[in-house]
């Protein structure tokens, strides 16, 4: 059934069943944890629960199927009242969630980040104050300006995760100095968000960025840095022998209980110097552990990936 049939029905119908509708958003909108998370697990079960998610969210939100969701322009030009702002957030996220979760490998994971960015910038056009500094500055200052955490992050997630694969849509893109700009902003408005994914994200965006003063030309000056995203990473695991000093932070517990936080660290900065034997200790910590009833999803998906990781770094030891 089109989404626009859907909704004439739905408008046609007595009050209750414009009511059991209302009931279904709730109902979605109750699986987004406040840890930030998407609370289902990871299984064909979760899958299905975050497929469900978005489609509900879509006809909530009233987009019609011929929509073409991978177009900025459309996505753009399509309207959205702003007391549904918290809508599109979510869906931004619910694409990100389904593209990092269960499209792992999979030829449309980077079109459903692009359309979770595309959602993301969606939100954060519907402020009329970004638009103008974008329009009238740059996409940076806009995001200097702005407070709506959830649709920064997002855009930001998804923005990365597509660009990931090919590092010229990136260069063309600039995304290198927009997303900087994105992390700092979430560093200033709220570091804890989604159990302080800003620190996660900027660990690998250090550690992602291309090496050479002749590449940094093209990314507004910046370059690889493991000093900075070690820096990041301290903020989020306990670790001794490489967090000392000014790198010292105090570390949330809820950090070593959510399973991403280790990976990461393994991923992006102990692999890629060659420190095989602490990647395989912090990799077979994740594997030692329940995954928990509190992050379901990520714990689960993160276990998974530990355990692919750690076949790798084996394989050096």
């Amino acid at each position: 059934m089109k989404r626009s049939l859907f909704l004439a029905v739905i408008g046609l119908v007595s009050l209750a069943g414009a009511g059991f509708a209302q009931e279904t958003v709730d109902e979605a909108l109750a699986l987004f944890a406040e840890s930030g998370d998407v609370h289902v697990s990871f299984s064909d079960e979760g899958q299905a629960q975050v497929e469900r998610i978005i489609e509900i969210l879509l006809d909530a939100l009233g987009v019609p199927e011929y929509l073409d969701e991978t177009s900025e322009s459309e996505v753009g030009a399509f309207p959205v009242a702003l007391e549904d702002k918290n809508l599109v957030n979510k869906l931004s996220q619910a694409y990100y969630t389904y593209a990092d979760a269960f499209l792992r490998d999979l030829p449309n994971q980077r079109e459903t980040f692009l359309k979770g960015k595309l959602w993301g910038l969606k939100s954060l056009r519907m402020n009329p104050a970004f638009v103008s500094f974008e329009e009238q500055e740059n996409f940076v200052t806009a995001i200097a300006a702005e407070t709506d955490v959830p649709a920064i992050f997002w855009t930001n997630a998804n923005w990365l995760r597509w660009a990931e694969p090919d590092i010229l849509d990136a260069i063309r893109g600039g995304i290198a100095p927009k997303s900087l700009a994105m992390n700092e902003r979430l560093l200033a408005l709220d570091p804890s968000y989604s159990t302080y994914a800003p620190y996660r994200t900027l660990g690998a965006f250090w550690q992602g960025l291309p090496s050479g003063v002749l590449l940094a030309l093209f990314t507004g000056g910046l370059e690889q840095d493991y000093e900075k995203a070690l820096d990041a990473f301290c903020h989020i695991v306990e670790e001794p022998t490489y967090c000392s000093g000014t790198l010292c932070y105090e570390v949330d517990p809820v950090c070593h209980e959510y399973f991403e936080n280790r990976i990461v660290f393994a991923q992006y900065y102990l692999m890629p110097l060659d420190h095989w034997e602490d990647a395989a200790r912090v990799l077979q910590s994740v594997l030692d552990e329940d995954i928990g009833d509190t992050f379901p999803l990520y714990n689960g998906l993160n276990q998974a990936i530990a355990a692919e990781l750690l076949a790798e770094v084996q394989e050096h030891l």
